[in-house]
């Protein structure tokens, strides 16, 4: 029934509905059978590109250098964790290919017409920051591969030389010169992105596969998958609490996706693309990256006399290095990954929330452009350098984005059954059934503000520091049921009679 509610509706209807632009823009609008050329692969290699870059892999290695952490409790609680995600992105994925439409479109359904642009700004909030991390990390690559090949260049990077804004002048270069290249990707449309990482996915792993033998090599092939850092060995509780922990935080570092999964989904030709893609994306290929992430870091902390804390980095830990053919080769297959994953995982979605805040205005492309402004104006490496702030930027930005997708999943599967009106959901107007309270529901307010409190108290209060890294489970059932009991069966489904025009319903 969902595709039919897809197929039926031109994009001459639709504009037809909203002639002023307010709601609609070929950008924003469902994807036709034409288009959804996102098979499994795709989606899979979507997954790789999001999995293999320097963000991940410093998160990884962060787990088994800063908290000490084995490389089985790591696995393991990787490996858990994916299964949450590969949950909640199937779900979000279904919703995307049953209505064609991205996340901020859909959310109109749950939150209203207006009320949708809530959650949509709170992600792109997230993702921009996100965007502008992943950036900069993969500037540190840039960096070091320009460096060694031109000499006169490494005099703009050193600690002596100058710097704006805590960056020195080198490492401008490089940060702008990476935005500019991923907002020429963007700004070519979703089709110039499917191509790129199709291309990224494989060649990330082949590097990456090398870069962990390469150092295995170099260490004599031994390597302990029970004891963390130094051989300590790890066990019992701590060990449990490790795994939890690894757990946690997987969901806290994917809680954007798990939203925003529909802005690619809404491409798929099946949901069994869907489920496949992400079955071979998540659990297989996200840990095993995981793995090698650890292996190779444990395996150079043996042979290189350098911090633990700085070869967690590959930006940095590739600069030690002393075969060029393989230095220049891995640190332009990093550069290469993070704007794979940058692009997948943080410029899109914010460029599509961005876009639906004002769609008469905004394209997709400006929206992409904002966001590329945006990440350079919050200096990213500021706050990125410091491992507190990250670590409850972590712990909040799941805390936050539970309650959006709880209200989202029970909205969409359980209250509604799966049942939309692609027509109202861009009908601009009290007569939309989406309208609501002047288009925005109280119902979902009602559900986000007490879970959100507990969730974000829960992750930023010292109080609950033992649990501070599980807000997203506790906020997003939370705000699950409450929206469940009390909008179940209080919500207009579907417009009584498609022939006229339907009234608002009152949530």
């Amino acid at each position: 029934m969902s595709d039919q509610f897809v197929h039926d509706v031109s994009d001459a209807e639709l504009q037809a509905q909203d002639p002023d632009g307010r709601l609609y823009n070929e950008d924003l609008a469902p994807a036709q059978p034409s288009h959804r050329k996102w098979n499994a692969y795709q989606l899979f290699s979507l997954w790789m590109n999001d999995a293999h870059n320097a963000g991940n892999y410093t998160w990884a290695a962060g787990l088994f250098v800063g908290l000490g952490m084995s490389a089985f409790d790591v696995t393991l609680g990787i490996f858990l964790g994916s299964i949450i995600i590969l949950i909640g992105c199937t779900l979000s994925g279904f919703m995307g290919h049953a209505t064609g439409t991205p996340y901020p479109v859909i959310s109109r359904i749950t939150w209203g017409i207006w009320g949708a642009n809530i959650p949509a700004l709170v992600r792109g909030i997230v993702a921009i920051a996100w965007y502008g991390v992943q950036t900069y990390l993969a500037s540190i690559a840039l960096n070091a591969l320009l460096s060694r090949a031109i000499p006169a260049f490494r005099d703009l990077s050193t600690a002596t030389s100058p710097s704006i804004l805590g960056l020195s002048v080198g490492g401008w270069i490089c940060f702008i010169l990476l935005s500019l290249i991923q907002l020429i990707i963007v700004r070519n449309g979703m089709e110039a992105v499917r191509h790129f990482q199709g291309l990224a996915g494989p060649i990330i792993w082949i590097v990456m596969l090398a870069l962990m033998f390469y150092f295995l090599g170099k260490a004599g092939w031994g390597f302990n998958w029970f004891s963390g850092p130094g051989g300590k060995s790890i066990s019992g509780g701590e060990q449990t609490r490790n795994i939890l922990i690894a757990m946690a935080q997987t969901v806290g570092t994917l809680a954007t996706l798990m939203l925003n999964f529909a802005d690619f989904a809404r491409y798929s030709p099946s949901r069994k693309a869907v489920v496949t893609g992400n079955l071979w994306g998540l659990p297989i290929n996200w840990t095993a990256f995981a793995v090698t992430s650890v292996i190779t870091t444990a395996a150079a902390a043996k042979v290189l006399h350098a911090d633990m804390n700085q070869i967690k980095d590959p930006g940095i830990l590739i600069s030690h290095i002393d075969n060029s053919v393989m230095f220049y080769l891995f640190t332009g297959a990093f550069v290469f990954a993070t704007i794979g994953v940058n692009i997948v995982a943080n410029f899109v979605s914010a460029a599509f929330d961005i876009s639906n805040v004002n769609p008469k205005r905004i394209s997709f492309r400006t929206g992409g452009l904002i966001t590329a402004i945006a990440a350079i104006v919050v200096t990213p490496w500021n706050y990125f350098d410091n491992p507190i702030v990250v670590g409850y930027f972590l712990g909040s930005l799941g805390a936050l984005l539970g309650p959006f997708f709880g209200i989202l999943i029970v909205d969409f599967f359980l209250v509604r059954k799966q049942k939309f009106s692609i027509r109202h959901m861009y009908l601009p107007s009290p007569k939309s059934i989406y309208y609501y309270n002047k288009g925005v529901s109280r119902y979902a307010l009602y559900a986000l503000i007490p879970s959100a409190i507990v969730a974000l108290s829960i992750a930023l209060l010292p109080w609950f520091s033992a649990i501070k890294d599980f807000g997203w489970f506790i906020g997003a059932p939370l705000a699950g049921v409450i929206y469940f009991l009390i909008a179940n069966n209080r919500v207009i489904v579907l417009p009584h009679d498609t022939s006229e025009e339907a009234q608002p319903a009152a949530a």
